[in-house]
């Protein structure tokens, strides 16, 4: 079944090509990322949660200088099913205003994105971890070139593309460090096997600097906002709901699964960093003008206190940030289809200072927005409330202040949620706007499928966290 997952993106790619009828392009794209969806829920149908063992593993270890090796944890699952859920709504997200001459590569690019994210969740190879785990950048950097809009388009992707590059390497000279000693990278092998703390500190180092570049976390926060204000809408719904849970999955997958003492030994310079980030990028948030870039800003912040849950070390703090990482997953790609896609398509700009009284005009659409505000500020019953109180908690358990200062950023995100909110949909209709539509079935259909997951997994989370325990519990108890 998982190999069914890998291959029918690439499958569909190869379909694409042939075809000139660029409606029979887009629906063939949109069936094939739908196929996806439907068998990532029949594996977690049939998903046995009792078990710490993978599930599902696929082996192939013919060729002599390559051992392919898949599989599937309560951890990776839903990080799975994340990545199938969203592939689809990204590609109906531009299904109107992609260039015609293009479409085709538009399409195949996001197939073969998908493909490679779910590549990288179920890897249980290290080195086949890092090598799709980069295979990402190349087609961003594409898809930002290409498809991307303004000027900057270009010094935003190499930006992206050198800063992630540049970070990763080091995380590729522990991996041939650990080869060279264990002479395997194999997960299970290495997770059995004992590491000295002085070993376990510089590989430590090493992968959280490529983590905390691709998260990002301070100060590597620079690439982030700028590749969003530039990328094409399913672009930036992609980077912020999957591509920025690599790292966090990566800091669960490698530094609390193979190096737990090195963790504790660095958890206050973790939770210190994580704080930094939170506060800074809550400030930077609240002075952006650009509504792209004021989201791209807000990511980084609840990315903080994901890596926040994750650096707790305890059971809740991890499963909570897990939770946000999901609920993530979901509005931050509401939101940039609210002010990169819907505003942005009728107005043509994404200047906070020439929006003003949308309400007037698009009621519809600014009570949806209000509903995915109030959910990136943390509001109970959203799947975004309880990530963030389990990330705290756990993190309270370990160390009070840090947590009071992780609970700042969470004041300052409804600060500037509802900042951003107010300034767009009420007062005086702009004089610089034409009177303007309000959504239409597509992007309705769009924002209620990402609204209904928040509410339903906020008021009964249970659902993902019974799948959870086993897994994280094995993580933080069998590893340490």
């Amino acid at each position: 079944m998982i190999t069914l997952l890998l291959f029918i993106p690439v499958l569909g790619s190869l379909m694409l090509l042939p075809l000139k009828n660029k409606i029979l392009m887009k629906n063939l794209a949109l069936i094939i990322s739908l196929i996806n969806l439907f068998i990532s829920i029949l594996m977690w149908v049939e998903f046995d949660s009792s078990t710490t063992q993978y599930q599902f593993v696929y082996e192939f270890n013919q060729l002599n200088f390559f051992h392919f090796n898949v599989g599937i944890d309560g951890i990776s699952l839903y990080f799975v099913l994340l990545t199938t859920f969203v592939t689809p709504i990204a590609l109906l997200s531009n299904y109107t205003n992609i260039s015609a001459n293009n479409l085709k590569y538009f399409l195949i690019s996001f197939l073969m994105l998908e493909t490679l994210q779910i590549f990288a969740f179920v890897s249980l190879d290290l080195l086949l971890f890092y090598v799709f785990f980069e295979s990402i950048l190349p087609i961003i950097f594409i898809i930002i070139v290409i498809f991307g809009h303004g000027e900057n388009r270009f010094r935003s992707a190499f930006l992206l593309f050198l800063y992630t590059l540049a970070g990763s390497l080091p995380m590729l000279i522990c991996i041939l460090y650990i080869y060279s000693n264990l002479g395997s990278t194999d997960f299970q092998l290495i997770s059995l096997s004992e590491i000295n703390l002085n070993s376990q500190k510089l590989l430590w180092i090493g992968f959280f600097i490529a983590f905390a570049v691709k998260t990002p976390l301070y100060p590597f926060t620079i690439w982030l906002p700028k590749a969003h204000a530039d990328s094409v809408l399913a672009g930036s719904i992609l980077l912020a709901a999957t591509i920025l849970k690599l790292a966090t999955y990566g800091m669960l997958r490698v530094l609390v699964n193979f190096l737990p003492d090195a963790t504790n030994y660095f958890s206050p310079l973790l939770q210190s960093i994580a704080v930094i980030t939170i506060i800074y990028a809550s400030f930077a948030t609240i002075i952006q003008q650009d509504t792209k870039k004021l989201i791209a800003y807000s990511s980084i912040c609840h990315m903080g206190v994901v890596v926040l849950g994750i650096g707790s070390n305890t059971l809740q703090g991890i499963e909570g940030a897990i939770l946000l990482a999901i609920a993530h997953g979901f509005v931050s790609p509401a939101l940039f289809i609210c002010v990169g896609g819907i505003i942005y398509d009728r107005t043509g700009t994404r200047i906070i200072n020439y929006l003003r009284g949308l309400v007037l005009y698009m009621p519809v659409f600014t009570i949806l927005f209000f509903i995915f505000t109030l959910a990136n500020t943390g509001i109970p019953l959203s799947l975004n409330f309880l990530g963030e109180i389990l990330s705290l908690i756990g993190i309270f358990q370990r160390n009070p202040i840090i947590a009071v200062l992780g609970a700042v950023g969470i004041v300052l995100s409804a600060c500037y949620s509802i900042f951003l909110y107010n300034r767009i949909s009420y007062g005086s209709f702009s004089p610089h706007l034409k009177p303007i539509k309000d959504i239409n079935r597509r992007e309705f259909m769009l924002l209620f499928t990402l609204l209904l997951p928040t509410i339903i997994l906020g008021i009964y989370p249970n659902v993902i966290l019974d799948s959870l325990h086993v897994s994280i519990s094995s993580l933080l108890y069998l590893s340490h």
